[in-house]
């Protein structure tokens, strides 16, 4: 893996926010000058017409941004199961992952598959926990299901005492 020139791949099951984190991370990074939205038809990167008249991402798209000196290429994949061998195809060239998962949803079965495949094409792999700030959200209970469907290993990043954390990555051998 070259550590300047990073390919990382944005997955999730449909709804979940990949598009929205990419639009975010886009934004912040200065690429784009406004945030668009794939259920407005005016997301970066859906740019397809039944995209857009869907309002989901069918197609995986690809933008780059540049942090501390590496060039990142973010891959924007469906979340739709309908899609699912477009995703597929992508994690051929990923050096690294980042699951979204929707707090309100929890681990779907998509979710499951998505790590699965990850773990079969042995893809390091970041938990995007999204939309915590919805009614009913847990996060204790969301990261004791984390650790139990889908590694022990997970290890969250939010409001631990950094030595607490640094101890949890520790221990930490595998996926």
């Amino acid at each position: 893996m070259n550590k300047e020139n990073l390919v990382v791949g944005l997955l999730a099951h449909v709804d979940a926010g990949k598009t929205t984190l990419a639009e975010g991370i886009l934004y912040k990074a200065g690429n784009i000058r406004s945030m668009g939205r794939v259920d407005h038809g005016n997301a970066h990167l859906d740019t397809d017409g039944m995209e857009k008249d869907r309002g989901i991402t069918i197609f995986a798209k690809q933008a780059g941004v540049t942090w501390k000196d590496r060039n990142i290429t973010l891959l924007d994949t469906p979340g739709h199961v309908d899609f699912s061998a477009e995703m597929e195809r992508t994690l051929q060239v990923l050096d690294a992952a980042v699951l979204i998962i929707s707090a309100g949803d929890g681990i779907s079965g998509h979710t499951k598959t998505l790590w699965r495949l990850l773990k079969t094409y042995d893809i390091p792999t970041f938990l995007f926990v999204n939309k915590m700030n919805l009614p009913g959200t847990d996060r204790d209970w969301l990261l004791t299901v984390l650790q139990r469907e889908l590694s022990e290993n997970v290890v969250a990043f939010d409001g631990e005492d950094r030595d607490k954390r640094n101890d949890s990555l520790a221990m930490c051998v595998s996926l």
